[in-house]
């Protein structure tokens, strides 16, 4: 078992470095279609933070850090700890936010702390030849250590199965949301929302914890 995750690990690892080297620092880097949408995402997930005192969260899938730029856009008091496996991500990450003493980038598959809460965006899309029985169990692990190490919710989102037929491509993995929100619901919390009404072909899901 621990094979098959290194050899999942190491192929995310080449096709978002591949991406990275093709792309740069932008949206088409980390495998969106662009800026505006990646923005529509970040709106999304955000919304499972109280920004009302101040927060700290992991970004797992971070990327060259797009996260901590939006949140930093209009909020100051936040901690931020961004984790990928792919090393040139977080080379560039570091070197973009270098010298900001609210962010911390790693390389990893986890998170390496508790914070309030964790978010992972854009990291379900790809299955890498993984049957879906194989992906979605590599989905709950996954959401398994969001839950783990959040205290007060964790936030994801993923492609959906009522994405237009003709727009769905063989390499990628389509959600079914009403599964997910169901596993949430009887895993993780009783205060799940699932979000899927904002002109992408993909929800957003957001655990709420139990204060």
């Amino acid at each position: 078992m621990e094979n098959k995750t290194d050899d999942l690990l190491g192929q995310v690892s080449r096709y978002f470095t591949d991406k990275l080297a093709e792309h740069g620092e932008t949206a088409r880097g980390v495998d969106w279609n662009g800026e505006e949408s990646q923005t529509t995402r970040f709106k999304q997930l955000s919304r499972i933070i109280e920004t009302s005192e101040p927060f700290s969260v992991n970004d797992l899938g971070c990327g060259y850090g797009a996260l901590y730029s939006f949140l930093a856009s209009s909020h100051s008091s936040f901690s931020y700890s961004g984790i990928d496996i792919a090393e040139d991500m977080i080379r560039s990450a570091k070197n973009r936010h270098a010298g900001l003493s609210n962010a911390k980038f790693a390389i990893g598959s986890a998170p390496q702390s508790i914070a309030d809460y964790s978010i992972a965006s854009g990291i379900f899309n790809v299955h890498f030849g993984r049957s879906p029985e194989q992906w979605f169990g590599h989905i709950e692990a996954t959401l398994d250590l969001l839950d783990q190490n959040s205290l007060r919710g964790f936030a994801f989102n993923c492609l959906t199965t009522y994405s237009d037929a003709d727009k769905m491509r063989d390499y990628l993995y389509y959600a079914d949301p009403c599964s997910l929100f169901d596993l949430c619901k009887r895993r993780y919390s009783r205060n799940v929302a699932l979000l899927h009404d904002y002109g992408l072909f993909e929800f957003t899901m957001l655990v709420k914890k139990q204060p």
